[in-house]
């Protein structure tokens, strides 16, 4: 077999994810397929390049080096294939690459950057991985990265990158079927959760990890499912989980959200750019406050009215989605917070 770059980017991708089932993901491929592209890669060269292990893989010796080669290739070969897309778009007109995680404040960012830009090109990529859309970023194939950071697990940002922040630390609630004991109460205990079965996404960068801390700090070892949050949600109306959620989370029929006490899980969002994705588009690079109202990172050079526009579109939207969600509302009205006052954009 002849080695490609594609499977370059999945030795890469299995090295930076630290499991077959996380670089599967995202690779947006399935495990068993890439454990055989593994396993005919390895073949070809005649040795292991990663140790299976019951926490993950690691890379051998020889692994290393494979890496150490393989990863300016790839990076090369994005920042070609980039360009070369970037070029024959020019005549097209102007275009915006969004990547981001989950929040409920895209759809209305969305809506605010399709007014102020009229003739743009918006565009946008999902992935459970903050640290995959930042290489991205990175790499030329996206111009700006809504992510978010959880305690105590910091991301793996490439150089380069300008940031802002758009919540310095926003709470995690907890999901609960609408006839568990502790959804009737306006703020659960975690000790009340004990006994339940907590499902998590090991997919989502730091969830695991996070969550992992927590529960330990409060010496808590309940029973852990791992799955995607949509399974999530099936086994949660049915009291069979409970599951960490955004405050922005809207409650169903048949589940709630509910703030746990002193808010022990956090993250942190933070919108990525490269310097000078102004051209196109009109954004520029990024700095000064967060949407909540604390200090921010203070103005990056060259931060123009482009990139203050697409953060204040996001800032807005994050905000109509906060005050849109009842018990996140109320969190925010008992701790004060500026987001209730900060005007809409």
């Amino acid at each position: 077999m002849e080695l490609e770059v594609r499977h370059l980017r999945a030795l890469c991708a299995i090295a930076d994810a630290g499991s077959l089932h996380k670089a599967a993901r995202q690779l947006g491929m399935s495990q068993p397929s890439l454990t055989t592209q593994l396993r005919r890669i390895e073949n070809s060269l005649g040795a292991e390049l990663f140790s299976r292990e019951r926490t993950g893989c690691r890379p051998t010796l020889l692994g290393h080096s494979v890496l150490s080669r393989a990863r300016p290739l790839v990076a090369g070969m994005a920042v070609l294939v980039s360009e070369a897309r970037a070029a024959a778009d020019r005549s097209a007109g102007p275009r915006l690459r969004i990547g981001s995680t989950a929040s409920r404040a895209l759809a209305g960012w969305l809506r605010r950057l399709r007014e102020r830009l009229p003739g743009t090109d918006i565009s946008l990529q999902m992935d459970v991985s903050a640290n995959a859309l930042l290489r991205q970023v990175a790499a030329g194939g996206l111009d700006v990265a809504f992510v978010h950071e959880v305690e105590g697990c910091a991301l793996r940002v490439p150089p380069g990158l300008d940031r802002r922040v758009l919540v310095e630390r926003e709470p995690q609630f907890i999901s609960l079927a609408r006839d568990h004991p502790a959804a009737g109460r306006p703020v659960v205990e975690l000790a009340d959760l004990a006994g339940d079965r907590w499902m998590i996404d090991p997919t989502v960068d730091g969830e695991w990890d996070g969550l992992r801390r927590v529960l330990s700090d409060a010496g808590l070892n309940p029973p852990v499912l791992h799955g995607d949050y949509l399974t999530a949600s099936s086994l949660i109306a049915v009291g069979e989980a409970i599951a960490p959620c955004q405050p922005t989370s809207v409650p169903r029929e048949d589940m709630v959200v509910r703030p746990l006490r002193d808010d022990p899980l956090g993250v942190r969002l933070l919108l990525f750019s490269r310097p000078g994705v102004d051209e196109g588009a009109g954004i520029a690079s990024p700095g000064t406050a967060g949407a909540d109202g604390g200090p921010g990172d203070g103005p990056v050079e060259g931060d123009g009215p482009g990139g203050a526009e697409v953060y204040a579109d996001l800032a807005a939207a994050y905000r109509e989605a906060a005050l849109q969600a009842g018990v996140y509302r109320q969190w925010l009205m008992r701790n004060k917070s500026p987001l209730l006052h900060a005007p809409a954009a």
